[in-house]
């Protein structure tokens, strides 16, 4: 998921109740909520540097022990700055950082939960098992989540402020119904989409010929509507793209767009498979679409990369170019250079 929903997600789970057992729960959570996302600074060393380290060992099992010791450490330090400033500083909820710990570990669990709902997956049991899991019913950015997670924040504050204003007492921790409420409408529309999602895929299977045939199939989903899905078909010869509407049971696939051939392994796209890239690329994806795209005057070849779960205009990303990586090979069969979404690795 995208960052904002990460932090708000941190910030809701410590306000269903987690914030009245620690002081900094909140802090705890929320910073913990979004941190394996620190791994895109391997991206200043490259976009496919960027790209095989993304959601990694930040977002493993095992790191989030370590990880949650430097959350806590971190706010260990803003509590002695604190203390410093103010030698008579009070907190509402007890200070426990035994608990501070146990809350940064869900807010680290929280975080692979939300990544494994998208189609871009997370490798939770990494290094030991490499192999990514997606749940790909919920698009990266939902926005029904955002906004569900949003309201959580920011009702009870509103609230607060009528209540001041006709002279209520101010309680010590607001929004935990409101918390707890939203929790439960994240696990209903979660459970209402991977409904849909299983919907479609069976959809695009029956509308197939010989859906004996049929490999494998997935279906990816579009923000906004539930009921939209991207779907592939793995067929002997190819693969086939669609649009399907769970609403109203259709299938749209064109013949001269949504159907793409498996291609030959050329001497020139083995090279490519066996580059930086083609490691990285192929060690990530689940639906992988290997061409020669042309050779240019001075003679580099052109392998493209491309994931079939991503060539689909979702109004969000950029439809057939989006995670594309290209490698271009010499006339001697060697990598010239290399790119990741149009940036080349230096």
């Amino acid at each position: 998921m995208e960052p904002v929903t990460h932090f708000m997600t941190g910030a809701v789970l410590s306000r269903s109740g987690f914030n009245r057992k620690a002081a900094y729960a909140t802090l705890a959570m929320t910073l913990s909520a979004e941190a394996p996302d620190l791994d895109v600074l391997w991206s200043l060393k490259g976009p496919i540097a960027g790209f095989q380290h993304h959601r990694g060992w930040t977002h493993s099992f095992l790191g989030i022990p370590f990880e949650a010791l430097v959350v806590v450490a971190v706010i260990w330090l803003i509590h002695r700055w604190r203390l410093r400033r103010n030698p008579a500083l009070t907190t509402a909820a007890p200070i426990s950082w035994l608990r501070l710990y146990f809350f940064s570990v869900i807010g680290f669990l929280s975080h692979i939960l939300l990544d494994w709902t998208n189609n871009y997956g997370v490798r939770p049991f990494a290094p030991f098992n490499p192999r990514w899991y997606a749940g790909s019913f919920v698009f990266i950015f939902e926005p029904l989540l955002f906004l569900a997670l949003l309201a959580a924040l920011v009702a009870p504050a509103l609230f607060g402020l009528i209540s001041s204003e006709v002279g209520a007492r101010r309680p010590a921790f607001r929004g935990r119904s409101w918390a707890i409420g939203t929790l439960f409408f994240i696990v209903a529309l979660w459970s209402f989409r991977y409904y849909e999602r299983n919907r479609a895929i069976d959809l695009a299977r029956s509308a197939e010929d010989h859906p004996e045939q049929i490999e494998r199939a997935t279906a990816n989903p579009y923000p906004f509507n539930p009921f939209r899905w991207q779907t592939v078909t793995d067929l002997p010869l190819l693969y086939r793209v669609s649009t399907v509407n769970t609403w109203t049971d259709t299938v749209s696939s064109s013949p001269q767009n949504d159907i793409f051939y498996k291609p030959a392994s050329t001497l020139d796209v083995l090279e490519a498979k066996r580059s930086w890239l083609g490691h990285a690329y192929l060690d990530w994806s689940q639906w992988p679409l290997v061409n020669e795209a042309g050779t240019d005057r001075s003679g580099l070849t052109a392998v493209t990369f491309r994931d079939l779960r991503f060539i689909y205009d979702s109004g969000l990303l950029s439809g057939r170019s989006a995670l594309m990586g290209v490698a271009y090979i010499d006339p001697d069969r060697h990598v010239d250079h290399l790119e990741m979404d149009g940036k080349e690795q230096k």
